[in-house]
Order: structure tokens, then sequence, then C-alpha cells
């Protein structure tokens, strides 16, 4: 129950986190500042907090694979995700994001020989229709200004996240949240900051034109949707599979299309309940079967 609980509320958090994400890079942040501003404020925290819990130790392999997973499952994927709503909208975002149990099922029967039965098929061909066919809506006339291209950075997000659920999982049963989290967003800041630390005064929040809007939205990023998200999530991997916590991947569209349309970033057009629905059977039926 502390696992189903625990994945439940972070995917609530991420579905939210979309759509303020894509505020911020509207007025406030670059993706690469937005990205850097979660991995130097996740850090911190994670970090001070440690500070406080008793001291665990980390074998040199978890610890490569720990980082590892940090650089696939939070810079690379976050950084597309950034990138991703810079160019389409909340709404075709997250409902890409659905197709992360589809990929999990493919992803563990390539790479861990999970077997892949008849009903799984058809859940896969019904999540590509519906992912088919917002790309060829968005080409058409799309809300974002480059919805082919934010779909196409959406879908390698999903992968990355994929690759880390998976490669993490035993990992995740060792160590507590808090160490994985603390040694994740190190690596990291290590990654981004000296590239990006230039960018930061380019940026209308750090460039001294910020108000409480635009800092609250991004504390809101970094202490919900980056540091209470992501210790929810090796939390619940103690308790559940990769795949089943992939599955909750789908409370994120409702969440984040019904906020998108009411705030007005995006309108409810005709293809995205129609794909809606056949990315959600899809995933159902794919993760319906142990």
């Amino acid at each position: 129950m502390e696992g189903h609980a625990a994945v439940m509320t972070a995917n609530v958090i991420f579905g939210l986190g979309v759509p303020v994400t894509k505020y911020l890079l509207d007025q406030w942040v670059t993706p690469m500042t937005y990205m850097a501003t979660r991995c130097i404020g996740a850090a911190l925290i994670f970090w001070v907090i440690s500070l406080f819990l008793p001291k665990e130790h980390v074998e040199r392999k978890d610890l490569f694979v720990i980082m590892l997973g940090g650089l696939l499952g939070f810079v690379i994927s976050q950084t597309l995700t950034a990138w991703a709503l810079d160019f389409t909208t909340p709404v075709y975002f997250s409902l890409i994001a659905t197709l992360t149990p589809v990929a999990t099922m493919l992803m563990a029967a390539l790479f861990l020989n999970e077997k892949i039965t008849g009903m799984k098929t058809l859940g896969v061909v019904l999540a590509i229709l519906g992912a088919a066919l917002m790309v060829f809506v968005g080409w058409v006339g799309g809300a974002g200004r480059n919805d082919l291209l934010g779909i196409f950075l959406a879908i390698l997000s999903v992968l990355t996240w994929v690759v880390y659920l998976l490669i993490t999982r035993k990992v995740s049963q060792k160590y507590t949240a808090v160490t994985q989290m603390k040694w994740i967003f190190l690596v990291s800041t290590i990654a981004v900051l000296p590239f990006l630390w230039r960018e930061f005064p380019a940026t209308a929040l750090y460039g001294g034109q910020a108000d409480w809007a635009g800092i609250a939205a991004m504390a809101f990023i970094v202490i919900f949707a980056t540091v209470l998200g992501y210790f929810m999530i090796p939390f619940a991997m103690q308790y559940l599979k990769a795949t089943t916590v992939s599955i909750y991947t789908n409370i994120q569209p409702v969440v984040a299309s019904l906020v998108a349309i009411a705030i007005g970033q995006d309108l409810m057009t005709w293809d995205k309940p129609v794909a809606a629905v056949l990315v959600l059977l899809g995933a159902w039926l794919v993760t319906r079967e142990r």
C-alpha cells in the first residue's frame, strides 16, 4: 500500500508540474537554466536532509548505477522534457507520457527476457496508433510552435525514463531514497552547472525581473516536482516492480491536461480525447497481465 500511495502521489505532482513548467519556460527561464535550478535545489535539500539521517555506505558498483540512473532519469530525461514543452503543449506531452508502460514492457522483454503475450501486443498497437494520431494532427496544425519536434523529444524523454526505472530497480531495494537522491542530484549538478552558469543572468527569473509568481512556480518545481516526486519513486520501487511503477504515469496526462486547458495553455480538439483513449487503453492492456 505504501508503494502504491507514493507512486500515485508522485505522478499527481508530476502532472501538475507539466503546466507549471510550460509557464516557466514561456516567461521566466530557458530549458537549461530550468534544469540547472532543479539540480542545484534538489542536491542542496537532499544533502542537508542526509546530515540528520544515519550514514549509509554505498558500494562502488551501486554508486555507479545510481549516478548513471541520475544522468538518464533526471538530466537527460528532464532536459528532453523541458525542450519538448518548449516546442509543444502540455496536453500533447502528457499523452505521449502515457506510452511509458508500453515502453517499459518492450524494454523488459528485450533486456530482461520477459514474455510478450497477444494481449500485450494488442496494447502496443493501440498505443502506437494513439501516438501516431497525435503526431499527424500536431504536424498538420497543432497549438505548439513545433509540435512534431516536441512530440519526438517527448518520446525520447519517455525512453530514457524507462531505462532509469529498469537499471535502478535493484539498487532501489538496497538503499534509502534519500541516499540515492543525494548522489543522483549531485552528479546531475556537476553535469549541467559548468555549461550553464553564464546563462542564468540572461533569464528573466535571475536577471532582476522576477516577481512572486515566477519565484513560487520555480519553488514548486524544485520542492514538489523534484525533491518530493523523485523521493517517492525509489521509495515505491522498494515495494513495486518497474512495470507497475510505470503504470501510474497514466495519471499525469489527466492532471496535466485538465490544468493546461483550464488555464488556457491548450485547446480541446477532437484528436486529444481520441488519442488519449487509444493510448490509455493500450497501456492498460499491456500492464493488466503480470
